[in-house]
């Protein structure tokens, strides 16, 4: 698995428990593991990119159903 697939697979693995407990929250997963739970996304990457590197956790909002984790991104570019 590449960076981050096995932070999200626990999510999706575990997204009904998490949700029960922690719905509405952003969460830190770390492996397999949460590691901080905060209101803000914002919040949950500053805290924990004090003592973890970017790009080795995964910031998950904690929703039931996948719209919480399907997102499309668009950009424009010139040609």
């Amino acid at each position: 698995m590449t960076n981050l697939e096995k932070e999200f697979q626990y999510y999706i693995d575990n997204q009904e428990d998490l949700v029960q407990k922690h719905k509405g929250k952003f969460l830190v997963i770390k492996g397999q593991e949460i590691i901080g739970i905060y209101d803000s996304e914002m919040e949950a990457i500053e805290e924990t990119s004090k003592n973890h590197e970017l790009g080795t956790f995964l910031v998950q909002k904690c929703e039931p159903g996948s719209e919480s984790y399907t997102q499309t991104y668009h950009s424009r570019v010139a040609f």
